[in-house]
């Protein structure tokens, strides 16, 4: 497979390189069907440039194919529920709208950093929807389950994930959600 939004790196099987990723992706990535599997590429980067701004700028990746995994907490009286939303880099989760009401929460908010890293075992900056808990839902924009290719986090700062948009909807809780990525500004 070639992958195409890469910029300036050369990607790899990611099935082939689960030392490239976090143990929890790792298994994530096995979760998946030989043929989507196959559609999974994978890069080594710097990773003091995770960021999308800075990873974007290095390796020459249009922001516009790169999406972006939050966490976001949401609480109603003493339940706490989390998801995970994708949104293309260059929009925000509909938080306070779409995923409040989807968690079916009086607040949502993004997950502290530390409770993100310890619930996805994942590194911040690196936390993907692949390999998250099952119990999870795994909200997709449709712009992204639309890109042909998109670039998420690989659960280490030090890697990123190439695959088309819609693979990511063979995810464990993933949903279509029409209007998530709202535009940044």
């Amino acid at each position: 497979m070639t992958w195409t939004a890469t910029g300036t790196l050369n990607a790899e099987a990611a099935a082939r390189h689960p030392e490239l990723v976090a143990p929890a992706v790792a298994r994530g990535l096995g979760l998946f069907d030989a043929e989507v599997a196959a559609t999974v590429g994978v890069a080594e980067i710097d990773p003091d440039l995770a960021d999308t701004a800075a990873f974007c700028e290095r390796y020459a990746v249009a922001p516009e194919a790169s999406a972006n995994c939050v966490v976001v907490k949401g609480k109603r009286g003493g339940d706490v529920r989390y998801a995970a939303c994708l949104v293309l880099a260059t929009t925000r989760a509909d938080v306070n709208g779409i995923v409040r009401r989807r968690l079916d929460v009086r607040s949502a908010s993004f997950a502290p950093m530390d409770e993100a890293v310890a619930l996805t075992g994942m590194e911040y900056g690196g936390i993907t929807p692949i390999g998250l808990p099952a119990d999870w839902p795994i909200l997709v924009d449709a712009a992204v389950a639309a890109a042909p290719e998109v670039v998420i986090g690989g659960g280490v700062r030090g890697s990123k994930l190439f695959l088309p948009g819609s693979a990511l909807l063979a995810l464990p809780g993933a949903e279509l959600v029409e209007g998530l990525g709202r535009a940044a500004g």
